[in-house]
């Protein structure tokens, strides 16, 4: 299942999803509380849930968030070791977000980076 969510992704490295959140990607932190609580977070980044992911971001959904303007919007998706995130951007992609992937490694690889974090 995973090879084959992977299959349809063009995965990000921790660098790669930096730069493309400075043009205006944007990185959603799919961890629960607690694992943020532990690892740290990344500033900045949308803070959603994985059991909320499809319908926050359905762009057709009347709960969707407001930055959920389109299937055009580039959705990175952020876990603690980028499993879970392959299967969510997988997931996102069948939804129409055909721009969704994300991020080889998740936080850890992230914050090993060196990229901005808080704890």
């Amino acid at each position: 299942m995973l090879i084959q969510a992977r299959s349809q992704l063009r995965r990000l490295t921790p660098m790669q999803a930096y730069d493309a959140v400075a043009v205006g990607a944007l990185l959603v932190d799919i961890r629960p509380g607690w694992q943020r609580a532990a690892e740290g977070e990344v500033p900045g980044a949308l803070l959603v849930e994985r059991n909320h992911l499809e319908w926050r971001f359905d762009p057709e959904c009347a709960a969707r968030l407001p930055q959920a303007t389109g299937y055009d919007v580039q959705v990175i998706v952020l876990c603690s070791e980028g499993y879970t995130s392959s299967l969510a951007a997988a997931a996102l992609q069948i939804l129409g977000l055909h721009k969704a992937t994300d991020v080889v490694g998740g936080f850890r690889a992230w914050s090993a980076q060196g990229l901005p974090v808080t704890s």
